[in-house]
């Protein structure tokens, strides 16, 4: 199976919300996006609604023609939203009304009963759930427990090391991390942090499945155009670049 691009969008949305207007619109951007070889759509919908509103949510899904992925804190009105939105996946994520991004990983261990109810409850009604957790094994036993199909890894502290050694741990993690859950049936995604010039080695972990990427990409496209920045992301993602 190729490895596959999920393009988050959040920043567009980041851009026209400092002004409260209309645009830049993410759903207009879903379109050059998909042409430009992204295989999925990402949107987080935060609880501050700092970025993404309702209405892009709904207007997302009905627009991506790839698979739309949703994240969300893990709380009955998030759940109740993704029931009434039924995204192609829903990804659960911490959420902290301070932080300026995501901080770390889901902690499924250490909120097994909460997050094994909302798991439950949105693959019953047929929305596949990806878990985002840092590579540790015991929160992949946590979210093998709850039989979540997917976890996305957090890349951040690989993204963020320093020096060579740091970042070749986090490396060997994140390999090991992907192998534990392969072993269990979970399909491995990953993202966070990752950009044109670290995206690479993650793109050559055995079994990764999709890399969801979104600040770099609309970074780039700032000064490139969306189809081209998915364009180079996708030929560094193969080292082609």
């Amino acid at each position: 199976m190729a490895l596959s691009l999920g393009v988050n969008l959040d920043h567009i949305a980041t851009v026209r919300q400092a002004r409260r207007t209309v645009e830049p619109d993410p759903v207009q951007a879903v379109i050059l996006a998909e042409l430009a070889g992204a295989d999925g759509i990402t949107a987080h919908l935060r609880e501050d609604r700092r970025h993404m509103q309702d209405r892009d949510i709904l207007l997302l899904k009905q627009t991506v023609r790839t698979h739309f992925n949703l994240e969300m804190a893990v709380t009955e009105p998030m759940v109740a939203l993704a029931l009434e939105v039924k995204p192609d996946y829903v990804t659960l994520v911490p959420e902290n009304r301070q932080e300026v991004t995501t901080e770390g990983g889901l902690d499924v261990a250490g909120q097994f009963e909460r997050v094994e109810k909302a798991v439950s409850t949105l693959q019953g009604a047929g929305i596949p759930v990806s878990l985002f957790i840092d590579p540790d094994q015991k929160q992949i036993m946590a979210s093998a427990r709850m039989s979540a199909r997917f976890i996305e890894l957090h890349t951040g502290t690989y993204a963020e090391a320093k020096t060579e050694g740091d970042r070749n741990k986090q490396l060997y993690l994140l390999e090991a991390a992907t192998e534990e859950a392969l072993k269990r049936e979970i399909r491995v995604n990953a993202g966070h942090g990752l950009n044109y010039w670290n995206v690479y080695a993650v793109a050559q972990i055995p079994g990764m499945e999709e890399l969801n990427i979104g600040h770099s990409i609309i970074a780039r496209a700032v000064y490139v155009g969306l189809e081209r920045a998915v364009r180079e992301m996708k030929q560094a993602m193969y080292g082609q670049v």
